[in-house]
């Protein structure tokens, strides 16, 4: 592990938990990993927030990308300015959606080498002076779930929350005939796909980790499919004003 890495994300990520086990009534690590996620998400919700919108802006915008695709399948130069003339008319920048998924790379890894070696013997050593330092970390949760070991349960709950804000993602089409509607067909069959590959490897990747991770990443998925609910909503209700003031 690299010391810039360590430094900058792993150990604040490990201090963290480390204060929220400390502060929380019976030092529950289950509870602790709970309120570890909903911090971190706090932290990241600017940027969760941006990477939703431009998610869905980019899904709305893909019958008309497809169509541009096939109308100069062959002209690549003028088929990049109609794309770019699409997005600037539509204030979409195709690269929103990527860069805050890409920012939070490095708290979800930290996140994970906590869980793998956090609690290893000696990993506690890089707890600040100022943090008390237990002498052990109880891994199991409510008395009975170990949070070192695999959890089944947890991993097929987390594959649930992510199927159920998948399919929340997805863009509701009409069916239509058009010239281009067998490029956007394909294309909602690959997202169908999609709704139903990730949460299999969602359950796989959970139960191949730690119950704890597994735990981290359900809470996770779920706080941001409750983003999802909420941005949503609030894009319709302003549709609806719209409409009626039009």
């Amino acid at each position: 592990m690299s010391s810039v890495f360590q430094t900058i994300f792993y150990q604040p990520v490990l201090n963290l938990l480390v204060f929220i086990y400390n502060t929380v009534p019976g030092h529950d690590l289950g509870v602790s990993i709970v309120l570890l996620t909903v911090i971190i998400k706090l932290i990241l919700l600017p940027l969760s927030k941006q990477s939703i919108k431009a998610q869905k802006a980019l899904q709305e915008l893909q019958p008309k990308i497809n169509e541009i695709k096939k109308q100069y399948a062959d002209k690549k130069e003028e088929m990049g300015r109609a794309m770019m003339a699409l997005y600037k008319e539509n204030k979409v920048n195709p690269f929103s959606s990527c860069l805050p998924v890409l920012i939070q790379l490095p708290f979800l890894l930290a996140v994970f080498r906590v869980f793998r070696d956090g609690f290893a013997n000696g990993s506690l050593d890089l707890v600040y002076p100022f943090i008390a330092r237990p002498e052990a970390i109880n891994v199991v949760s409510l008395g009975f779930i170990d949070l070192s070991a695999r959890n089944i349960p947890i991993a097929v709950l987390a594959g649930i929350a992510q199927y159920w804000q998948a399919k929340m993602m997805v863009t509701q089409r009409a069916a239509v005939h058009t010239e281009g509607s067998k490029d956007e067909d394909m294309m909602a069959m690959m997202n169908k796909q999609m709704i139903y590959l990730m949460p299999i490897i969602t359950v796989f990747i959970g139960l191949s980790f730690p119950g704890g991770l597994a735990l981290y990443w359900l809470v996770t998925t779920l706080l941001t499919g409750v983003q999802q609910l909420y941005i949503f909503r609030q894009g319709r209700a302003a549709e609806n004003k719209e409409r009626q003031s039009a």
